[in-house]
């Protein structure tokens, strides 16, 4: 999915679409695009040979960063960069930085996550590929059914998932032990739905039943923070969310999380509003069969 071109990015996507595809380039390409994002309104007005030569590349190396991220060359680029240098400009408050130290009072610690949670959930959407994400609802609304797979946090939000789709009466089931993974996944076939979720795109448990269910046929998606890794090879379909960050007290299951569990909404409420007459019903019977749960 990574090269691919479509409508490129909007000047605001750019920073994220840096963060979120930087892991898989070169190491020459990072030094563009990490050049690019740190200074938009100072590359925008260079040409391709100049911010080459900025960076100690070639200008080979600069188109070639420009069509990964989205764009079909550096002109459209350029234009790009002077748009978002033009947002910058316009008064925007700067940035807080995320870094929880262990001093920190608890009210830092809660502005810092807050910040760090809205900034992962804008670069999620921001790079979330909405072609690929109605082709995986439009797989979702007619699968006789669908299995989820992910371990650890990946695991929570595969349960999450498959608990939303079952309260509007489809058929989901989510696996955290990869061997009861992968002996449902031999079950699926051509008509049934796949979906991986795996923030590294490299976890065995996860891409081993994937791969098994992608060769029986049915059809398969990945929820992931690497485009570029592994799992994608057996993926019909490519969500990718955020690449958030790390810390010492916020590890990459806290940061991936939140994108995860967007991704998992969108897929979701597209569900729902294409089956929106047996969804409805559904709901509501779920709700009232918990009403009384709920009362004091």
């Amino acid at each position: 999915m990574v090269g691919t071109l479509g409508t490129p990015p909007a000047p605001a996507a750019l920073a994220a679409k840096v963060r979120t595809l930087a892991p898989s380039m070169t190491r020459s390409m990072q030094r563009v695009a990490e050049a690019v994002a740190g200074d938009p309104a100072g590359c925008a007005a260079l040409t391709v040979t100049g911010l080459a030569e900025l960076t100690g590349t070639s200008e080979a190396t600069v188109v070639r960063t420009a069509r990964l991220l989205g764009y079909p060359g550096y002109r459209d680029l350029r234009l790009a960069l002077a748009g978002l240098a033009a947002q910058q400009q316009s008064g925007r408050a700067p940035a807080i930085t995320t870094d929880i130290a262990v001093d920190d009072p608890i009210a830092d610690v809660v502005a810092k996550l807050a910040y760090d949670e809205q900034q992962t959930l804008a670069d999620t959407a921001a790079g979330l590929d909405t072609v690929q994400l109605g082709a995986a609802v439009t797989a979702l609304v007619a699968a006789r059914r669908t299995d989820v797979y992910g371990v650890g946090a990946s695991g929570l939000v595969a349960q999450d998932l498959t608990q939303k789709l079952l309260r509007i009466g489809l058929m989901a089931h989510a696996h955290s032990d990869p061997h009861l993974a992968v002996t449902n996944a031999v079950q699926l076939r051509a008509g049934d739905v796949a979906i991986a979720i795996t923030h590294s795109g490299s976890t065995g448990d996860v891409i081993e039943p994937l791969r098994v269910a992608f060769e029986r046929g049915a059809t398969t998606v990945a929820i992931t923070g690497r485009p570029d890794g592994p799992v994608t090879q057996y993926a019909d379909h490519v969500l990718t969310t955020s690449t958030a960050r790390e810390s010492e007290l916020r590890p990459a299951a806290m940061s991936s999380r939140t994108g995860q569990l967007l991704v998992v909404d969108c897929l979701f409420v597209g569900v729902a509003q294409r089956t929106y007459e047996t969804a409805a019903p559904a709901l509501s019977a779920s709700y009232e069969a918990l009403a009384h749960r709920h009362r004091p």
